[in-house]
């Protein structure tokens, strides 16, 4: 995530990680099936991507989190089929740490520009936090649209003392506590490598 990445976009709170904070139109009663990602699908989700965002770099950044074991958590990535079985929407969680414990990022979740506003983001992203809770997973984070997340539960992460190491609108910066059994982490958050930042 770049300053120039941050300028592809209308809204300064958005993350370029985010596309489509939709708004499911009324009367429209679409099921999406929502399954994990598989190997087979990694041409079909680079796609999305790269269709849902101005430019290729969310679906490259994808490609680069798989590579990275420290990063990549099977299961944590998910995808919403439209009915003729293609891939409608996807959603990733990887490894971060919020000083130094580990944490989720959510990013990147895109909708094909065809599906979008017809609720299989949302879909994909309550199938991967689904996913979070599953394996006990205590934390999640996301720099996105702060008119779309808090829908799931997220709030801004400085309520918590969590913040980025870059500038960023407070309100765009999430968190979602997933377990409250054990106190929350605090600090700086650290994305993967491959997040360039």
């Amino acid at each position: 995530m770049t300053d120039n990445d941050h300028s592809q976009h209308d809204e300064p709170s958005r993350s370029p990680h985010d596309r489509d904070p939709e708004q499911p139109s009324r009367g429209n009663d679409t099921r999406w099936r929502t399954r994990p990602e598989t190997p087979a699908d990694t041409a079909a989700v680079h796609a999305v991507n790269a269709a849902a965002f101005p430019t290729d770099a969310e679906a490259h950044l994808v490609d680069a989190l798989r590579g990275d074991p420290q990063a990549w958590l099977p299961g944590l990535s998910c995808l919403a089929e439209a009915p003729d079985g293609s891939v409608a929407a996807y959603a990733l969680l990887t490894r971060c740490l919020v000083g130094g414990v580990p944490a989720l990022a959510l990013a990147p979740v895109a909708t094909a520009p065809e599906h979008q506003r017809r609720g299989a983001g949302q879909a994909v992203v309550r199938a991967v936090l689904d996913a979070a809770r599953l394996r006990a997973e205590p934390l999640v984070l996301v720099l996105g649209h702060p008119g779309y997340y808090p829908r799931f539960g997220f709030v801004p992460a400085s309520r918590y003392g969590i913040r980025p190491g870059f500038e960023v609108p407070d309100e765009a910066m999430m968190a979602l506590v997933l377990d409250d059994s054990g106190p929350v982490p605090q600090g700086t958050i650290q994305y993967p490598v491959a997040f360039g930042i």
